[in-house]
């Protein structure tokens, strides 16, 4: 029912609320159903001042349980009807589900929606991001949302280091983000926080066992890569940007969508002072 990403830094969130951080977190989640009336209540005007909202930032708002207690759209409803600012990351599908909701909210206030596709190897997909949509269906989230008039970046995470890092890889994820309009691309190198960290590595013992020992190099100092080796792979992806025309990273702000001037969108929600 969950997106169960081998690298996923939520995973030190489960140990939280005292479950198991490798196991556990592949296969028990925990679902706020009361999360849209929280929220209607949260934007009420005398408690709430307008600030941006961001989702996906820690566990993703469309994991397939999503499917089942279909939250969001209450979500999405009560910040449309408050033209509250928000922004998606995601590596699900599902979202296209609310597109008109998405499309309603972008009339009246900033929208920001961002896919997560660090890299379009089948086989590696496979392997460390079970549970999730593949690459291609993601990116098919990015072109439809185009195609809809909501600019899609690509957040290109993670860049995994001697596995999805070899610059043809690297220019065929870049490529394929480009043919799918994305209006941004971001790279950002798998990163191994507490909790991630020791269920990679046992990952990697498996599958790879001959690179256990250049990770345990790599990440000695902490949870990151070195900084030479983020500004190389930060270098690249942006050179194969250009290459293949994806603008500046700004050009995947979030915008607003006009209102169309027709008599059945007149009624559309009005924009509220937000400062």
């Amino acid at each position: 029912m969950k997106h169960a990403c081998v690298y996923c830094f939520a995973r030190k969130t489960h140990s939280y609320l005292d479950l198991d951080t490798g196991l556990g977190f592949d296969s028990q989640i925990v679902v706020k159903i009361n999360a849209p009336e929280l929220l209607a209540r949260q934007l009420a005007p005398t408690r709430w001042q307008g600030a941006h909202v961001a989702m996906g930032t820690n566990v993703d708002c469309y994991q397939r349980a999503e499917g089942r207690y279909r939250l969001m759209p209450g979500i999405l409803t009560a910040l449309r009807d408050h033209a509250n600012p928000f922004s998606i990351l995601t590596k699900g599908t599902l979202i296209l589900r609310d597109l008109e909701l998405l499309t309603q909210a972008a009339r009246v206030t900033e929208v920001g929606i961002s896919v997560s596709v660090g890299f379009t190897d089948r086989e590696l997909w496979r392997t460390i991001e079970p549970g999730t949509p593949s690459p291609e269906r993601r990116l098919d989230v990015v072109r439809t949302l185009g195609e809809h008039g909501i600019d899609c970046g690509v957040l290109m995470a993670p860049v995994v280091p001697f596995l999805g890092d070899r610059p043809e890889q690297l220019r065929e994820t870049v490529r394929a983000i480009a043919e799918a309009g994305a209006s941004s691309v971001t790279p950002l190198v798998l990163h191994l926080r507490p909790g991630a960290r020791e269920w990679f590595m046992r990952w990697l013992r498996h599958h790879h066992p001959g690179l256990v020992r250049r990770y345990e190099r790599m990440y000695a100092d902490g949870a990151y890569a070195p900084t030479w080796y983020q500004r190389r792979i930060t270098r690249q992806v942006h050179e194969l940007a250009a290459e293949f025309g994806i603008g500046p990273a700004d050009r995947g702000a979030p915008r607003r969508i006009p209102v169309p001037e027709e008599p059945a969108l007149a009624a559309a929600p009005e924009q509220l002072t937000l400062l």
